[in-house]
């Protein structure tokens, strides 16, 4: 039973993962929206985790939450610090998308009305909670 459980919270890690690989894809490739730099940071982070906890699920590696927690504890730390750079928390002068590239606070960070990282934030404590709940009482 414990064995489904922690596969089946992986499995859900994964697939948020796989979704929002997907979806920042096609914000950047289909719909022509350039990444700002922390944007880039933060796939940097999302893409590793669609490919390690996909091949965990596969092979059923009970250990690999624990990779899943670190790349996504990375992955929201960057989220969160752009998200008080669009909310106005962290004052300008530390932003770095203002030199070269597009901005991490214009309009362009809004997607159905909510900011890219807000969606990356929860994207990333969702798959931080199940990749912790995948390892719970474990024996290995």
């Amino acid at each position: 039973m414990t064995r489904l459980y922690g596969e089946t919270a992986l499995g859900l890690a994964w697939v948020i993962a796989l979704i929002a690989s997907l979806a920042v894809l096609f914000i950047g490739e289909v719909l022509g929206q350039t990444p700002c730099l922390l944007c880039w940071f933060q796939r940097a982070f999302m893409f590793p985790l669609a490919i390690v906890l996909g091949l965990g699920f596969w092979w059923h590696d009970d250990r690999v939450g624990r990779y899943g927690v670190a790349l996504a504890i990375g992955g929201g730390a960057v989220a969160l610090w752009h998200l008080g750079l669009y909310v106005g928390v962290i004052p300008e002068r530390i932003q770095p998308c203002t030199a070269t590239g597009p901005s991490c606070v214009d309009d362009n960070q809004l997607i159905f009305g909510v900011p890219i990282p807000l969606m990356a934030l929860a994207a990333f404590a969702a798959i931080a909670a199940l990749s912790a709940l995948s390892l719970k009482d474990k024996n290995s």
